[in-house]
Formats: C-alpha cells, sequence, structure tokens
C-alpha cells in the first residue's frame, strides 16, 4: 500500500474511512472522560463549529484549489475523468494537514480539549465529506436526499468548465456564492 498515490487500491479506500472514523471515536472518548460536566457545552460548542465550518473549507479547497491550483487541478481532474476510480487525497496527507492547519492552531489558542473539540467537529465534517461522495459516486439508493445530492454532483461533473455546485455534502456555498446558476436552471425547468 502505497502513502503518496492519488488513485487507491480498495483496502486503502477503506482503510481511510477506518482511520478517520477511529480518529473520531478516540477524540471524542478522550473528550468525555477528560472534560468535566462544566466544559461539555463548550466542548460541544466548538464541536459543532468545527463540523459547521467544514462545509465552508470543503467548498473553498474544491472551488479555489482542486479547480483553480496546480498540481491540485490537475489531480483533480483525474476525478473528473474517472469518476468511479478510487481517486482521493491520500490518507496522510490529509491527516497532516488536519493536524498542522486545525489541530495545532487551536492547541496553541485553546488548549488540548478545545483543539480537540474543534478537530473532532471538522473530522466529523470531512467524514460525512467523504462518505457522500463515495455514495454519490458508487451506491444506487432511493434515498431522496442521495438522489438530490447526486443530481447536484453531476451537474458540476457535466459541466466542461467545473465552475459550480462545487459543494458535495452541502449546496448552502453555492447559493451563497451564485456558483449554481445551472442547478437554479434546471430545478425551475424540472417544476414546469
Amino acid at each position: 500500500m502505497r502513502l503518496f498515490t492519488l488513485e487507491h487500491s480498495k483496502l486503502a479506500y477503506q482503510v481511510d474511512f477506518a482511520l478517520y472514523g477511529s480518529a473520531i471515536l478516540l477524540l471524542t472518548s478522550f473528550l468525555m472522560v477528560t472534560g468535566s460536566s462544566e466544559q461539555w457545552s463548550a466542548i460541544l460548542a466548538l464541536a459543532l463549529a468545527g463540523f459547521a465550518s467544514w462545509t465552508g473549507l470543503e467548498y473553498a479547497l474544491h472551488r479555489f484549489v482542486l479547480h483553480g491550483l496546480q498540481p491540485f487541478r490537475r489531480w483533480h481532474l483525474l476525478h473528473h475523468q474517472r469518476p468511479m476510480a478510487l481517486i482521493f487525497t491520500p490518507t496522510i496527507m490529509s491527516a497532516m494537514l488536519f493536524a498542522l492547519l486545525v489541530f495545532l492552531p487551536a492547541l496553541v489558542l485553546g488548549g488540548l480539549l478545545r483543539s480537540c473539540a474543534l478537530t473532532v467537529g471538522m473530522l466529523i465534517g470531512y467524514l460525512a465529506y467523504t462518505s457522500t461522495h463515495h455514495a454519490i459516486h458508487h451506491w444506487h439508493s432511493d434515498n431522496i436526499w442521495l438522489r438530490r445530492r447526486k443530481r447536484w454532483h453531476a451537474l458540476h461533473h457535466g459541466n466542461v468548465e467545473h465552475s459550480e455546485c462545487y459543494g458535495v455534502s452541502s449546496s448552502f456555498w453555492d447559493h451563497v456564492f451564485g456558483s449554481n446558476r445551472r442547478a437554479t436552471m434546471t430545478v425551475a425547468v424540472e417544476k414546469r
């Protein structure tokens, strides 16, 4: 199993889900055991803030990094060309980014409990994103929410310029920043 590759084996792909799920369980357990009852509301608020901020980060990374900056743009184009392939950020790279850009700054600014709470929220958001993205590309389901996400993501993949519908787990930021014009037109046509 190679650590720095974009296309993964099925095992490496499953290990990514397992490692992030395990990290969430470990951090949550640590917070529950270590945090006092007086701290629980603050811990929960930070975890929710981390989770909520993930959607904005997901949108920004997808729009401005994966579709804007080389070599990420070139790498992400492989996913657009082969959407069923198991192409994603290497686990070691995403884990290092979470550690360096979320956990460590929060540790310096707010201490261990706050850092763990914010990080667990972000990791839950990331796991929700990766699970949603996997389901969009690989599951067949009659679930209405998933069908809507699949339709939204198909608009993104179907646009040669890839200039819209960047949100995978949520379309909120696409609506805020107006990167949903074609999706809005599609919904208007469907309602007629």
